[in-house]
């Protein structure tokens, strides 16, 4: 399953393979399919909005896949700390970060690939890298040096944690006073990623529907308000020549309070 993004918890890291890496690597750095733009930069550009006219300072992307968004946020912000629990997602930015170019092949079909390198000078971003960095970590027991950030950016993470609620009960001690928490998610909640028990919605209860939104406001208003009105994205994800994946995801932002 390659919808949403990464598994950043603890357990098997499905995101390892050849396959999912280079999808991964093209969602992030290579080209728009079907004129929709890059999710991962359009995210950041959002989020920089978002803040205009509050502190800039430091910001977390959590769940940063090979860091697209991590280096976008750096154009604006003094550091930003991309985390994400896929060993090989951490190497590739690591190594992008360092050298300024990351290389990886797309599927055309079957066993065809084609071999592509993208450098961050193409994208505008070589004079940001150095302040950027990113660690290996489970998004559900983050280090304890991991705090103060004036933005955390959660991308297409929460329904593929195994507690999301557990998650979110306890963000707010990563964020600087003011800070805002920004979340992204197509709410594709499956058992084999979150139990049902867990999820925060796409489930009845008492004969009526319960979405991930409403759910999200409740978890949330002791702590945060949402500061705007829910955005819709899309993003897609391409698989060979002719499959892609074309898929819809809820920006909501929140703001401590």
């Amino acid at each position: 399953m390659t919808e949403n993004g990464k598994i950043i918890h603890g357990g098997t890291d499905s995101y390892e393979t050849d396959a999912l890496f280079s999808q991964y690597c093209e969602f992030h750095y290579g080209n728009d399919y079907f004129g929709v733009p890059n999710f991962p930069a359009r995210c950041a550009r959002l989020c920089i909005e978002y803040l205009q006219g509050r502190r800039k300072e430091r910001a977390l992307d959590l769940g940063c896949a090979v860091g697209r968004t991590t280096f976008e946020l750096a154009r604006d912000f003094s550091r930003v700390t991309g985390v994400d629990f896929s060993a090989r997602f951490i190497g590739a930015a690591l190594s992008l970060r360092d050298t300024g170019r990351i290389g990886y092949s797309v599927t055309v079909e079957g066993e065809l690939a084609n071999r592509v390198e993208r450098s961050l000078a193409e994208m505008g971003l070589e004079p940001f890298r150095s302040r950027v960095e990113f660690h290996r970590a489970d998004a559900m027991a983050l280090p304890a040096e991991l705090g103060g950030f004036d933005l955390i950016f959660a991308g297409n993470l929460i329904d593929r944690l195994p507690r999301p609620r557990l998650f979110l009960s306890s963000i707010h001690e990563r964020l600087a006073a003011g800070g805002l928490l920004v979340l992204t998610s197509p709410y594709t909640w499956l058992p084999e990623f979150t139990p049902r028990q867990e999820w925060l919605g796409g489930y009845t209860l008492n004969g009526r529907g319960i979405e991930s939104l409403e759910c999200l406001k409740e978890l949330l208003a002791h702590r945060f308000r949402l500061s705007t009105e829910p955005v819709d994205l899309p993003f897609v994800i391409r698989e060979t020549a002719r499959k892609y994946q074309h898929s819809v995801s809820q920006m909501t932002v929140w703001e401590q309070v």
